[in-house]
């Protein structure tokens, strides 16, 4: 018996070959079972196509709505390019730059939920439990997330900061961490000129609190020096006609968004008083207000012959006569033979030996 189960269990005995009798059992099974399940994966394949077709429509006709949406925003900015108003609150590469990083923000967003949502209908449509695979996503999600939360802040501020138009190209801002001008807006990093031609790269959310200075209006102020024995009325109106003859000028009656007002004194002291003069400007051109300003008030008070401080020079007090003494040295102590000092530098002389002696 047991020399018959060793020969069973033989390995070098050869397998029979297939007969035609189970050929076609296997066939008749496979065409039961597929005329068993048939309409089942038809039905399940029409579903797929259908969330397919359905996705990509969906997503191609928000896509183009987004679109056509952004190029609206920047042909109407192109069409106040070039007027007053454009060139006083509209900054057609701003306007471009944001356009085009909101679109690009929603186009991604839109493209992410639509695939994202018709993958997991397909998976249901499958009759795959979506439980575990969402708790594994959620808990992927949140060690991304800590893993990258510096990238995910700086991705989130820079969103919000687009949305909220808190900064753009040509703007002049200061960022606390830097200053500058404004020369490419991202979703994470934002680059700024400096005032000596450097370049910086800020992450956004790394800013904490900004300021913009190309936003709203500028103020240009200008302190006048004057002598105190001045008449103030008198200066008052010197300022107030340089005020109005260059609110008339090109192109300062542009950057001007206010008349040039002179606004009192703001200090008075023994030899200066401080007038303070304060005008409207439009966004980033107070400096050269100010400078044209002064340029404008240095010949009005020239011509009417007002003085600075600091403008005529001190008057000098006569020089005395020079003291014909004043070269010589004292007399040394040790010229006057009797003095002590001479007396004590003296040698001192041998003792004198008597001629006489008594014996």
């Amino acid at each position: 018996m047991f020399l018959s189960v060793l020969s069973a269990a033989d390995p070098t005995e050869e397998p029979t070959a297939p007969t035609l009798q189970d050929a076609q059992e296997s066939a008749n099974n496979a065409a039961s079972w597929v005329e068993q399940n048939w309409s089942t994966w038809l039905s399940i394949g029409l579903r797929v196509l259908l969330i397919l077709v359905i996705a990509a429509v969906l997503r191609v006709f928000i896509r183009r709505t987004i679109t056509k949406f952004i190029d609206r925003m920047n042909r109407t900015a192109q069409a106040v390019d070039g007027t007053a108003l454009g060139g006083l609150l509209v900054n057609v590469e701003r306007r471009r730059q944001r356009s085009q990083a909101i679109g690009s923000v929603l186009r991604s967003v839109a493209s992410f939920a639509i695939m994202s949502t018709a993958a997991l209908m397909i998976l249901g449509t499958f009759e795959i439990n979506l439980a575990p695979l969402l708790a594994s996503a959620g808990v992927a999600g949140v060690a991304i997330g800590f893993g990258a939360r510096n990238l995910v802040t700086d991705f989130l501020s820079g969103v919000f900061m687009i949305l909220e138009d808190q900064y753009g190209v040509g703007d002049t801002v200061d960022a606390g961490v830097a200053s500058g001008e404004v020369i490419e807006v991202g979703l994470r990093v934002t680059k700024l000129r400096g005032d000596n031609g450097e370049i910086w790269y800020v992450r956004n959310g790394e800013v904490k609190r900004i300021g913009n200075l190309s936003q709203g209006w500028a103020t240009a102020g200008v302190d006048v020096t004057v002598h105190p024995s001045e008449d103030l009325d008198r200066v008052k109106a010197v300022l107030n006609q340089v005020g109005e003859d260059m609110s008339k000028a090109e192109p300062w009656n542009e950057r001007l968004w206010g008349p040039i007002e002179v606004l009192g004194l703001d200090s008075v002291l023994l030899d200066s008083m401080v007038v303070h003069v304060s005008a409207k400007t439009m966004p980033g051109k107070a400096l050269s207000v100010e400078r044209e300003l002064r340029w404008r008030i240095k010949h009005a008070l020239d011509g009417a012959g007002i003085r600075i401080v600091g403008g005529l020079p001190a008057q000098q007090d006569e020089e005395a006569a020079p003291d014909p003494t004043a070269g010589m040295a004292a007399p040394s102590a040790y010229s006057n033979s009797a003095s002590p000092q001479s007396q004590t530098a003296s040698p001192i002389a041998p003792p004198a030996v008597p001629t006489n002696v008594t014996k």
